[in-house]
């Protein structure tokens, strides 16, 4: 079993980094539920009441990440083997069900709305200065969880991070859709709000099906399997190899191979040759381990 310096490839910085980025997700996303939600209801607009919800649902995926990021940095045990890393992955799944949740409340509400059983309004400016100051609100706050996420190549914060882009695209429907409104057009705000269900469901089908095919032991991405065939192939004694399989753990890399090497070597030669290939692999790319077995040629 290896230790946890060894499974790790995130810094003490890159954690602190990656905290703060979600704790000042949860702060925003606070401020914004509350205040789009009181506003909204207030001055009668559907728009804003949906993103008041997506805001919720962004608040409850940072407590979601946050927890699984706290998880997966935990060392492998007996009951784990390869560490917790899989923490991450269910959270993505979590985070895209969240949204899919968020996506039909929000069409529901809304086509209460243009079916009539609701009466339609006009809603008071209040809700679109709200509404500019949430799109300004949450592209800011998707720069900055993405510059974070790429540092620390966190698949979980990446999800995160297009989660409040998603927010600052729906804030700027709602916008246009409360614009309408005020124009003399009171159906745009529930139409709005409508188009924003779409567009949450959409992503949290996408950030759903992408974590469940990891946990399904989906294989690394072309680019990273030819990268772990170079590694290994330029390992001095390796003179070829074939059955190289892979199988994503969270944000890192299980590879199994088989290694041709020299047959009139020693078992012993044979054996730091192998170890030497799995370290090459392991120190220039994100693979977590390599199974390696050894046919002579």
């Amino acid at each position: 079993m290896h230790d946890q310096t060894e499974l790790s490839r995130v810094s003490p910085a890159e954690k602190t980094a990656a905290k703060r980025s979600l704790w000042v997700s949860v702060a925003v996303n606070l401020v914004l539920t509350t205040v789009q939600g009181i506003v909204g209801l207030w001055a009668g607009s559907q728009a804003l009441v949906a993103d008041a919800l997506h805001s919720l649902s962004d608040l409850l995926a940072d407590f979601v990440a946050m927890l699984a990021g706290h998880h997966s940095q935990k060392a492998a045990d007996d009951d784990h083997h390869y560490g917790h890393y899989r923490y991450e992955t269910a959270a993505a799944l979590v985070l895209g069900l969240l949204l899919i949740a968020a996506g039909v409340g929000m069409l529901w509400g809304a086509a209460t709305k243009i079916s009539g059983a609701s009466p339609l309004q006009t809603v008071h400016p209040a809700a679109l200065v709200v509404a500019l100051i949430a799109l300004l609100s949450k592209e800011l706050l998707f720069r900055y969880m993405l510059a974070v996420a790429e540092r620390v190549r966190s698949s979980m914060l990446v999800a995160n991070a297009w989660h409040a882009r998603a927010d600052a695209a729906s804030s700027l429907v709602v916008a246009l859709g409360i614009a309408g409104n005020l124009l003399g057009y009171p159906w745009l705000d529930p139409i709005a709000a409508i188009l924003v269900g779409f567009m949450i469901g959409k992503s949290g089908l996408e950030f759903a099906w992408n974590a469940l095919s990891d946990l399904m032991d989906r294989a690394a991405d072309e680019a990273t399997v030819k990268q772990i065939e170079q590694a290994l192939r330029n390992t001095p004694g390796v003179q070829g190899l074939h059955d190289l399989r892979t199988r994503k753990m969270g944000d890192m890399v299980l590879v199994d191979v088989h290694l041709e090497i020299d047959g009139q070597l020693t078992v012993q030669q044979g054996h730091a040759i192998a170890v030497a290939a799995r370290t090459n692999a392991m120190a220039k790319l994100p693979v977590l381990d390599v199974m390696t077995h050894v046919d002579p040629v």
